[in-house]
C-alpha cells in the first residue's frame, strides 16, 4: 500500500485543483473560495494541486497565471504546490493493485465504435459503454484502454449540500482507468492524488458531482478512507447557460478585471450565502477572507443554488 502523507487523520485536508488549459474563471473562483472557507473554518489545511493530466493542452503560463491570481484575492495555500505529472509512479501502483484484484480489463474498442453501439439517450449526454470487451478480446485485437468493471456495484455516499447519494454503478459503464499508451485517466488519477496528499475534503463544482461515485469505487477497492464531499452549485451566464471561460475570466493577464478583485470577492461570498456587511464593501480581500472564515458556517451550504453572473454587473 503507497504511503498517505496525512499526519493528523483528524485535521481536515481540503483542496483545490485546477487545470492550467486557461485562465481561472468565475466558476473557479467560486469552488476556490468554498473549498478554502470549508478548510480554513475547521482550522484545517488547503493544499494546491495542478491537474495538469491532460499534457497536450496544459500550459506553464497558465499556471503561472493561476498561481498569480490566488494569490491576487488572498487565497494562499499550505505547503508546496504539488502536480499530477510527478505522480505516475503512484498511479501504476494503484492501476496494479486493481488488477491484482481482477477489478480491471484490457477493451479494445474505438470511441467510434463504442458510439456505434451504444447511444445517449438525450442529447449532451455521455455515451455509455456496452460491455463489449468485458468478457474477453475480441479475436486478433490489441487494448486501447483498461476499464474498471462496474458490473453490480451500488455506490452511497454523503454530500454536505445533496445529501445521500445512492447509485447502481452499471448505469454510467465500465469507465477507462488507463491508455494503452501509459497514460492514466483522471478518475484513477485524482483518486491517488488526494491519498497521496491526506485530502479528506473535497469541495467542488456540481460539473463533477457524476464522476464522484466512480471515485468512491476506486477509494473502497483500494481500501482508502472516503473523503467529505461537498459539491457547489454551478455559476451561470445570465441566460442560465454555461459561463464562458473565455468572457469571464478572472486572471490578471485579462486585464479587464484588475483592480476589481474585493468586488469580484464579495460577489463569490455571497453566491456562497455570506451576504458581506456595508462597512466592508470597501474592504480589501484580506479583510473580506477573515471575515468570511468567521461568518461561515459549512450548513449554510445546503442552501445555495445555482446563480448567474453578468459581467456588465
Amino acid at each position: 500500500m503507497m504511503e498517505c502523507f496525512c499526519t493528523d487523520p483528524a485535521q481536515v485536508i481540503g483542496r483545490f485543483a485546477p487545470s492550467p488549459t486557461g485562465p481561472l474563471h468565475l466558476g473557479s473562483l467560486v469552488a476556490a473560495l468554498g473549498s478554502w472557507l470549508m478548510a480554513r473554518r475547521a482550522g484545517g489545511q488547503w493544499l494546491l494541486r495542478i491537474d495538469d493530466l491532460d499534457g497536450p493542452r496544459c500550459r506553464q503560463e497558465f499556471e503561472d497565471d493561476i498561481l498569480r491570481t490566488l494569490e491576487r484575492f488572498g487565497l494562499c495555500w499550505d505547503g508546496a504546490v504539488t502536480r499530477q505529472r510527478d505522480n505516475t509512479v503512484a498511479y501504476a501502483g494503484a492501476f496494479e493493485r486493481l488488477r491484482e484484484l481482477g477489478a480491471v480489463y484490457p477493451c479494445s474498442c474505438s470511441r467510434a465504435e463504442i458510439a456505434r453501439s451504444a447511444s445517449a439517450p438525450h442529447p449532451g449526454e455521455e455515451i455509455l459503454y456496452p460491455g463489449t470487451c468485458r468478457n474477453g478480446l475480441p479475436a486478433g485485437r490489441e487494448p486501447k484502454a483498461w476499464r474498471l468493471c462496474t458490473t453490480g456495484v451500488q455506490i452511497a455516499f454523503d454530500d454536505l449540500r445533496h445529501g445521500r447519494i445512492a447509485t447502481a454503478l452499471d448505469r454510467s459503464g465500465d469507465f477507462v482507468v488507463k491508455r494503452a499508451e501509459g497514460f492514466f485517466a483522471y478518475q484513477l488519477a485524482v483518486v491517488v492524488d488526494d491519498h497521496l496528499s491526506g485530502v479528506n475534503q473535497v469541495v467542488r463544482g456540481d460539473d463533477l458531482l457524476d464522476s464522484t461515485p466512480r471515485q468512491v469505487w476506486l477509494h473502497q477497492l483500494l481500501g482508502w478512507p472516503l473523503p467529505q464531499y461537498c459539491h457547489l452549485p454551478l455559476v451561470t451566464a445570465p441566460d442560465g447557460g454555461k459561463l464562458s471561460k473565455r468572457d469571464n475570466t478572472v486572471s490578471l493577464a485579462d486585464g479587464g478585471m484588475a483592480g476589481k478583485e474585493s468586488e469580484l470577492l464579495i460577489w463569490a461570498l455571497d453566491f456562497l450565502g455570506l451576504a458581506v456587511p456595508d462597512a466592508l464593501r470597501g474592504a480589501n480581500c484580506a479583510e473580506l477572507l477573515n471575515w468570511a472564515r468567521e461568518a461561515f458556517v459549512p450548513d449554510q451550504m445546503q442552501q445555495i443554488s445555482a446563480s448567474s453572473f453578468s459581467a456588465a454587473a
